[in-house]
């Protein structure tokens, strides 16, 4: 791996901008939240029908918005202050937590309230989504892009490593003191990215056309880096994720409660903030297309040890070097993503990006719901993972381009 150590200064390049301070926070509390909201559903829903088909549901209603309207939030964060909508969405997303706190105060019986508040929380994260990718660009010049990303990322995972232990600690006092705290965390957000200066923006002005919709998958297919890094993304995790039977193995194959639920899923973030804050100071310099391909070969290769796992601190290890495998792939993606899209585009691409990673995060819980209910969970890991060792090697051969992607700060 070729990287380079940078001076103290360069390390934290990306918070000279008060502006992108700002958003690193907001972003924070946001995915914080976030975290909060899906260790007390996926625990909240296990505990009401003990079904992890139901599991797999909670992820396919949350991803299916984002489908559904990715023609629409692309274009509206390339036409409209992305700042405004993130506000917006942060509000809708703090409107949902309050309703599955309503909820649980009423009494639950079925699983489908929850499942029509998730699809509208799902919806308020379109519209985040290719908001937040594309104002964050707007926020650093070129130069810190690649800093500004792994920041950016760390602020995700940090969230991912205290958010489900916070969730699991909260519910295990009751449900509703969880929902109550993600409520006002995500308010919180949006009153925050709402205080950020409004930034230089790129706006398209064109009138909206059928081709002006399609502008982000067009440009997608044209330009095979960035198809390559986003689609291997979407297959690799949408064949290994296991997050969503991760209540299966805290109960039934580790046995461990809510907190330990809460451990296992930030066990993962542990990993990946650890690499986050290490390429802040040690940025990948050369062959960044080779590492990422063998990156996420890791990255299927630690979900089979996961899978196979009937040991706490194994499987805890796992996560963690899942984790981490992963936040390479994720810090080489998002940068070619940036650097090789243009501003007036940026929401429309990000729009689809938010879609793939929707459909290998969500429809990757699905499909491990229902594989797991077919054939057992644990082959349902362990297949994943042997499927995302093949997604690399075969990316490898399909998207020559990507792989002798060298650089991330220049188009080469």
């Amino acid at each position: 791996m070729t990287t380079e150590q940078t001076s103290p200064d360069q390390r934290y390049a990306a918070f000279r901008h008060k502006s992108f301070r700002s958003y690193w926070t907001a972003r924070f509390l946001t995915t914080f939240a976030a975290q909060i909201v899906s260790v007390a559903v996926g625990w909240q829903m296990y505990d009401l029908t003990r079904d992890p088909f139901d599991l797999g549901i909670v992820g396919i209603v949350q991803f299916l918005p984002s489908l559904l309207l990715v023609l629409v939030t692309g274009v509206v964060a390339d036409r409209f202050g992305r700042r405004l909508i993130m506000t917006l969405s942060s509000m809708g997303e703090a409107s949902c937590a309050l309703i599955l706190l309503a909820l649980t105060l009423h009494g639950l019986t079925s699983p489908l309230p929850i499942f029509v508040v998730l699809a509208v929380f799902g919806a308020a994260r379109a519209f985040y989504g290719p908001a937040s990718s594309s104002l964050f660009a707007n926020l650093v010049p070129q130069e810190d892009f690649a800093n500004a990303i792994a920041w950016n990322s760390s602020a995700w995972q940090t969230a991912t490593i205290v958010g489900p232990v916070a969730g699991g600690l909260l519910y295990g006092l009751s449900a509703e003191i969880a929902y109550a705290i993600a409520t006002t965390l995500m308010l919180a957000a949006a009153l925050l990215i709402f205080t950020i200066p409004k930034p230089a923006q790129q706006t398209a002005t064109d009138k909206p056309t059928i081709e002006t919709l399609f502008a982000g998958f067009r440009y997608i297919w044209g330009e095979k880096v960035v198809l390559g890094a986003i689609s291997l993304d979407l297959f690799a995790v949408l064949l290994s994720g296991a997050s969503a039977l991760l209540p299966v193995y805290a109960r039934d194959i580790l046995d461990l409660g809510p907190w330990g639920l809460g451990l296992l899923r930030s066990a993962p973030g542990i990993g990946a903030i650890s690499v986050a804050v290490w390429l802040a100071g040690h940025p990948v310099r050369d062959h960044a297309g080779k590492i990422m391909l063998g990156f996420v070969a890791a990255f299927g290769t630690v979900t089979v040890l996961f899978g196979v796992s009937t040991v706490t601190w194994l499987s805890i290890v796992a996560l963690a070097l899942l984790g981490a495998t992963d936040m390479f792939s994720v810090y080489i993606r998002e940068t070619l993503i940036q650097l090789w899209t243009p501003d007036e585009v940026r929401g429309r691409v990000n729009a689809v990006n938010g879609v793939f990673v929707g459909a290998s995060n969500e429809v990757g819980e699905f499909r491990a719901g229902t594989m797991a209910a077919l054939i057992g969970t644990v082959p349902a890991v362990v297949i994943g993972g042997i499927g995302a060792i093949a997604v690399a090697g075969l990316w490898a051969w399909l998207f020559p381009a990507l792989r002798r992607v060298r650089h991330l700060n220049s188009r080469e």
